[in-house]
């Protein structure tokens, strides 16, 4: 079966390996950072049991009891997406919101051969929201989560590639799987594969990379920019893909210029006005290039850079209810840790997250730098008053005995 790549030569994944070894993989972290990630596409068969993730009873219970709005739900088959309008309406009295999913729609679409797609799994299922944020935090790039659900024999869109890369876990069903590789080679956020319609079809009728049918438990790794195209085979297919949000060097070089520009936005000269009657940038220009080429060299953008991060993510789930109780019942012997998923980073004598920054005296720094090791702590350990706060600020949270 072409585009496949042998794994029976590899170890089994050590002890201590992270959700990409254990659940996505069987070739080792090294040889798949080394061989696959961002290069090639990767087929793993029966990678393992992915109920736990998603089912279809989970399909079931957020169309039907979840009161979803859109965006969480898109609908498409053939190629073509549904208007929102064709799957929404408001739920009755007290519930007047005129776009949440309409369960009797959406099941006559259904009936009719679409494709469900439940969007941003990573908000709306607990269990999907955990296994994306220990992916994402093993990967280092943001992850999102997606499920298709499609009928017998249909298929919701036209060959085509996303502009992330993706995991796709076969939960239920069997479904085929038609690859073939980029027409344009690792894609930007902004290079749809729309603006390359005429290639990406004239591809796609090529000798394909992978044509193979994903069953249960198979679990298939895509590069962004490699083209594909999958139809359920004789019975209902759901599939979970998880989307890889990858930072790329051309997002370093606009973290790079961001931060050039504001250090010469510090420069009385840089903020002159052109000289009257301009016809053009002349001279300036040659003096613009040499002062940013300066302001480049010159700057940090590593500030940038985690703050970019940590607004592409979200800390883990916080209950207010469960918060105020353990404020206002801290005792010396109350176990603490840091919220998960928070990307808490120490700049100095300040703590940035997530949720905020916050600066702190020097004396507090130790018990600051202990509480980020992410393992439990008592209050008496590091300082009632200190725990306080951060249990307001929404950093720390109780934590099991």
């Amino acid at each position: 079966m072409s585009g496949i790549r042998d794994h029976s030569q590899d170890p089994g994944a050590p002890d201590g390996a992270g959700v990409l070894e254990t659940r996505l993989i069987d070739i080792g972290r090294e040889r798949f950072a080394r061989e696959v990630w961002g290069r090639t596409a990767l087929l793993t068969r029966s990678a393992g049991d992915f109920s736990d993730l998603f089912s279809a009873a989970a399909v079931d219970e957020l169309i039907a009891r979840r009161g979803l709005r859109t965006p969480f739900l898109r609908v498409a088959k053939d190629g073509s997406t549904f208007p929102d309008s064709s799957f929404t309406s408001p739920a009755g009295v007290g519930a007047t919101v005129p776009d949440q999913l309409d369960d009797t729609a959406l099941w006559r679409s259904f009936a009719d051969g679409a494709t469900l797609v439940l969007q941003a799994l990573h908000r709306t299922w607990e269990p999907v929201a955990e296994f994306s944020t220990r992916l994402g935090t093993e990967l280092g790039h943001p992850v999102q989560a997606n499920a298709y659900v499609t009928p017998p024999q249909n298929r919701g869109f036209d060959a085509h590639y996303d502009v992330h890369d993706v995991f796709v876990l076969q939960i239920a069903g069997t479904k085929r799987w038609i690859i073939h590789e980029p027409v344009h080679p690792d894609p930007l956020r902004d290079h749809p594969w729309t603006a390359h319609r005429a290639a990406v079809a004239e591809a796609a009728q090529g000798t394909a990379r992978i044509d193979t049918v994903l069953e249960p438990g198979d679990a298939l790794y895509l590069p962004r920019g490699w083209l594909h195209a999958a139809q359920a085979q004789h019975e209902v297919s759901i599939h979970l893909t998880l989307g890889i949000h990858s930072w790329t060097r051309h997002a370093l070089a606009e973290q790079l210029a961001q931060a050039a520009l504001a250090l010469l936005a510090d420069e009385p000269e840089m903020r002159a006005t052109l000289p009257l009657g301009v016809d053009g940038p002349g001279e300036e220009l040659e003096a613009v290039r040499e002062r940013l080429a300066a302001a480049v060299a010159a700057a940090d953008s590593t500030a940038l850079f985690h703050r970019a991060r940590r607004s592409q993510g979200r800390p883990a789930p916080l209950g207010p209810l469960a918060q105020l109780a353990a404020v206002e019942d801290l005792r010396p012997d109350s176990p603490v840790r840091l919220r998960e998923a928070l990307a808490a980073r120490m700049e100095g004598s300040r703590l940035t997250t997530r949720v905020g920054w916050l600066d702190f005296p020097e004396a507090d720094l130790p018990a600051v730098a202990r509480l980020l090791d992410g393992e439990v702590h008592t209050a008496d350990d590091l300082g009632a008053e200190l725990v306080a706060r951060l249990l307001r600020a929404g950093v720390l949270v109780p934590a099991d005995r």
